[in-house]
């Protein structure tokens, strides 16, 4: 399951106290104040990790607290800084005070690191205060408390293509197709509850990260059904694969479903997502007979009314039909500068394989 969204508390250590402390040894009468300086509580650092997929490890555990500074001590011995909290996280992910709202920071490079809560600094010991006219101070002061805060994460990019359409289109189907990624598939609507990544293999080393985003009811724009959810795991996605039912179960017709859609998308807040690449892909075509198959798809594709740049793949997520040629048409939209030289490596879609998912799956 892909975690993209998670509230996580912070606390930087404390600053370890200064000592009050006099050195008295044999033969030394006036040994004067010798107590250490309090060490730095550690602080909590967040760090850009590539190999990280969601969020999922950080909503385990949710209190990130790094450890406190140690006290001073006697004959001058300061005490030691406390261990940073070092917490990974996948690049992408934006990073928000969750009281204010205001972003802290953007983790997109591997190995960034970003202090989201310091720690204290630690207090001074009495060997600070001494004077020649002040031999035997007493005074000290107390370690810092450190940063807390309670911060979302969210990840703004989670996969390079994102399946949407209508619950039952055969968008998990089509996961599986692709990858080994291993969603719930079941034959009633809402069976994708949460996003699900997977990760395809193309010829030449190329991949893809493929999400499987929760089906589309009308009135998302709205706050209907998973709501703004739903349109938001669109958000993070580069290129839209829009998945058609060529035979839905519930006897609606496919344009209809594709129109109600792409009005959701046109109505949402963040124009970011009518403007997206689109792919229209007609699934389930090995349910129909030669025949009607033909004519369903003329009919469709005329009732879709596509455009000039409008591409229109038949595909089958069951049986794999088409399956290798959509990837390669992905791949070409999303990295048009090396569509050329990589045709020789992809040829027919012959050596198109599955890859291990990244993220958990349940």
């Amino acid at each position: 399951m892909l975690i993209d969204q998670a509230t996580i508390f912070v606390r930087g250590g404390k600053g370890g106290h200064g000592c009050v402390s006099f050195r008295r040894e044999k033969f030394i009468p006036k040994g004067g104040p010798d107590g250490g300086d309090g060490g730095d509580g550690g602080d909590v650092i967040l760090i850009g990790d590539a190999s990280e997929g969601t969020l999922l490890g950080v909503t385990q555990y949710p209190h990130k607290r790094a450890k406190h500074g140690e006290q001073g001590r006697g004959k001058s011995m300061h005490g030691a800084d406390g261990a940073d909290c070092e917490v990974r996280v996948p690049l992408g992910t934006l990073i928000f005070n969750d009281e204010t709202g205001e972003r802290v920071a953007d983790i997109s490079e591997e190995g960034q690191r970003v202090i989201v809560a310091r720690g204290g600094k630690g207090g001074k010991g009495n060997e600070r205060f001494k004077t020649a006219t002040h031999q035997t101070p007493r005074e000290f002061t107390p370690g810092e408390n450190g940063e807390e805060w309670t911060l979302r994460l969210e990840l703004k990019l989670i996969a390079d293509v994102g399946l949407i359409g209508k619950p039952n289109a055969g968008k998990s189907t089509m996961l599986r197709a692709v990858s080994r990624a291993t969603p719930k598939v079941a034959d009633y609507p809402f069976t994708t509850l949460s996003p699900h990544l997977g990760i395809a293999e193309l010829p030449g080393h190329r991949r893809l990260v493929v999400a499987d985003i929760p089906g589309l009811i009308e009135g998302a724009a709205d706050g209907a059904g998973l709501g703004h959810d739903f349109l938001r795991h669109i958000e993070r996605t580069t290129l839209l694969l829009h998945v058609i039912d060529l035979a839905p179960v519930d006897g609606t017709e496919p344009v209809e479903n594709y129109r109600a859609i792409r009005r959701e998308l046109d109505e949402y807040e963040n124009a970011i997502l009518s403007e997206k690449t689109e792919i229209i892909v007609l699934n389930k075509v090995d349910l129909l007979p030669e025949q009607e198959r033909r004519e369903t798809i003329r009919r469709v594709t005329a009732g879709l009314k596509p455009g000039r740049d409008t591409v229109i793949l038949e595909v089958s997520g069951a049986t794999g039909e088409g399956v290798p040629e959509m990837l390669e048409r992905c791949w070409s939209e999303l990295n048009p500068a090396s569509h050329d030289s990589s045709d020789d490596a992809a040829g027919d879609g012959a050596g198109w394989k599955r890859d291990q998912v990244t993220p958990r799956q349940e």
